[in-house]
């Protein structure tokens, strides 16, 4: 009989789950979490994987079913003897988690020239250790519980509770504990990983916040003082470069130009006496014969040259200054490629000025917020020039794909949270219900309605902090454990253990604060009534 009823709510949940999943795959596309939104076309499962969930759950739902029924005295006229119950054994339930550690054992070291990993034995080894998770936690809630002592009222009923039914409270936030460990060493994964998915872009954004990348045909100096006067920005600095070479056309090298006023070129390199017309040589510059000679004073060259089977050039004749100044490139500088010269606007020929690559770089101000001063200075940008590109200065760059998968993990991660946080809703409200008599009775012989609640508060609170403990210390063992296996230095990623362990005891509060009005509801007098 119980076999049956357990086969029948499992199909029965099982139809409700595949109506759920077909009308959250359809809303899919205008949830948002995380900055992540998907298509309803990435949610549609794998025929194989379909079909083995259908068999998987209503088979697991009849086996544990009588699993669970192997130590219930089943009498004709239901009268059995009271005896306390047994104590848990810890022996048994460590063997999951040592054989997870087991499998993974071989494994460590061999990071990505070490050899192939064997896939069964990660996801056994994997698999062991988060479902050892369950076979402990209602040993650690058991003893636990069963050393408290004292305290208020509400405190004495909650841990008698759970000394009596220890079980039933750690099964209830098992489901919560696993994800949790599973989450915490994915991400202390990811974070051993990342240095090799971040590059360094050789950007300061301490000296600039936002570079506006110029057409050809616009004028650096104008967008420089309209976006000046625009809220939120503090200094702007305008620079263009441009290539020259030893002839007009046919060349295959070229040495680089960097113009721009005084007090731009002063953001570049350390320069002594500067006025309208002075070129300086950057201490950068390149040493090879063929530069060096052409960066040689009174020299005559060719401003945007015709490269060898390249596109016509504007082929600007220009005769060097007599004397160039020295230019000591700063460490801090607003761009890191000065291999060549640099000038000032007027010291370039009139017709070379329109082969120049302007940008125009953006210090904001920081008593107005960065999100709202970048979005001043986009709409004035797209005033001046349409066609400009604003760019976000950063330090380093990470790899798309990999920032997609972290997150993406993070998100599913989140909504596991989330779906097992209904599931405990629904659990909660039931014993609720079952504890209606119980409930009615403790009113009536006048226990506060606030004790009740904080007892209801403490049974959840307990357990789950319980559970999110062994939690971290699985996760933490499990994530070290993958970080050896890809021979990366060990180090735990705070932020993502709190995070998700927050989120995991958010999720408990949650489900709490949602049960609350059942249990008010079902605290009155008439609980009692019989029929």
């Amino acid at each position: 009989i119980a076999a049956g009823e357990a086969l029948a709510g499992s199909v029965l949940g099982l139809a409700f789950g595949v109506g759920f999943f077909l009308a959250g795959a359809q809303l899919a596309g205008s949830i948002e979490l995380f900055g992540i939104s998907i298509f309803p076309d990435y949610l549609t499962p794998s025929p194989a994987l379909a079909l083995l969930v259908a068999v998987a759950v209503p088979a697991t739902a009849v086996l544990v079913t009588l699993f669970s029924l192997r130590r219930v005295v089943i009498e004709p006229l239901g009268v059995v003897r009271t005896s306390g119950p047994g104590r848990r054994r810890l022996w048994w339930r460590l063997l999951l988690p040592l054989l997870g550690l087991l499998m993974l054992a071989p494994m460590i070291g061999k990071g990505n020239s070490g050899g192939n990993f064997n896939p069964y034995l990660v996801s056994f080894g994997v698999l062991a250790l988060l479902v050892g998770i369950t076979a402990l936690l209602p040993w650690v809630v058991e003893r636990a519980v069963g050393r408290l002592d004292g305290g208020p009222v509400s405190w004495q009923l909650a841990v008698r509770r759970l000394q009596l039914s220890s079980g039933t409270a750690a099964r209830m936030v098992n489901g919560i504990a696993v994800a949790v460990a599973g989450a915490i060493a994915l991400q202390m994964l990811f974070s051993g990983v990342d240095a090799d998915y971040t590059k360094s872009t050789g950007k300061d954004p301490s000296r600039t916040q936002l570079e506006v990348d110029l057409r050809a045909a616009t004028t650096p100096d104008a967008t420089a003082r309209t976006l000046r006067e625009t809220r939120g920005v503090r200094q702007t600095v305008a620079l263009s470069d441009t290539q020259f070479g030893a002839r007009p056309a046919g060349v295959e090298d070229t040495v680089q130009i960097m113009v721009g006023d005084c007090a731009a070129l002063r953001e570049l390199a350390r320069i002594s006496a500067c006025h309208d017309g002075d070129v300086f040589i950057s201490s950068d510059a390149f040493t090879d014969p063929a530069s060096r000679r052409m960066m040689t004073p009174g020299h005559t060259v060719w401003v945007d040259p015709t490269y060898s089977g390249g596109t016509k050039g504007i082929e600007a004749r220009w005769t060097l200054p007599a004397e160039l100044g020295r230019a000591q490139v700063r460490k801090d500088a607003l761009r890191t490629d000065l291999t060549g010269l640099l000038a000032t606007p007027s010291a370039l020929p009139a017709k070379a000025r329109s082969s120049l690559t302007s940008s125009v770089y953006v210090m904001l101000d920081p008593k107005v917020p960065e999100s709202d001063a970048t979005e001043e200075v986009r709409t004035a940008v797209h005033t001046v020039d349409p066609l400009a590109d604003v760019l976000i200065w950063q330090s380093t760059q990470r790899s798309t794909r990999y920032d997609t998968i972290r997150t993406g993990l993070f998100v599913g991660a989140a909504a596991v949270l989330a779906l097992i946080g209904a599931s405990l809703l629904v659990s909660q409200l039931e014993q609720l219900r079952e504890r209606k008599k119980l409930l009615s009775s403790l009113i009536a012989f006048g226990t506060r309605r606030r004790t009740l609640t904080l007892s209801v508060l403490w049974q959840t609170t307990i357990p789950i902090t319980l559970g999110l403990l062994l939690a971290v210390v699985v996760g933490l063992t499990l994530g070290g454990v993958l970080m050896k296996m890809t021979a990366v230095p060990l180090r735990v990623d705070w932020p993502s253990v709190l995070s998700m362990t927050g989120f995991g005891a958010a999720i408990v509060l949650a489900v709490t604060l949602l049960s609350l009005p059942a249990l008010l509801r079902l605290m009155r007098p008439d609980g009692l009534r019989t029929e």
